[in-house]
């Protein structure tokens, strides 16, 4: 990959083909197993109801990597933040640049919506972090995060 042919844009509708094999790929890595029609509903409907900001890297016609953003709110700060929910590159591109790409187009797209910031978390033995310290992230040591889950749902499903 040379990074100058990357481009990374916000996907729509439109882009869903690309997008789906990719979202699958990451539920995959997270152990689920593959269902592109359940992907492409989810996908489909966080465009549509404008839930979710999507961001693709692509080079040239190949889409290399997404990630996924959430709107959150501070009640404290009275500010917006985003959830970087997901990040997923194509195991064949990692390492050469588009997750970077990728976390430093979501950092431009707080500053634009004059949002106080980015939140993610990950698992305590994802490689990502050094990428994530490398541009600016910063653990937070003073904070737990609980869950709570319905009765539908198991602790295997909740990663994020």
């Amino acid at each position: 990959m040379n990074p100058a042919t990357v481009q990374v844009r916000q996907a729509s509708l439109a882009d869903l083909a690309a997008l789906v094999p990719l979202f699958d790929g990451y539920r995959q890595f997270y152990r689920q197993e593959s269902d592109l029609a359940r992907a492409e509903v989810f996908l489909r409907e966080r465009l549509e109801r404008a839930e979710a900001i999507v961001f693709l890297a692509w080079e040239h016609t190949t889409a290399l990597g997404f990630t996924l953003l959430y709107p959150w709110f501070s009640s404290v700060s009275t500010q917006r933040f985003w959830i970087l929910n997901d990040l997923f590159v194509v195991p064949s591109e990692r390492g050469r640049g588009v997750g970077a790409l990728l976390l430093q187009r979501a950092q431009a797209w707080a500053r634009e919506t004059n949002a106080k910031g980015l939140f993610l978390e990950t698992a305590v033995d994802n490689p990502a972090q050094q990428l994530y310290e490398r541009l600016g992230w910063r653990r937070d040591p003073g904070t737990l995060y609980y869950t709570w889950l319905t009765a539908t749902s198991s602790a295997a499903d909740f990663h994020d």
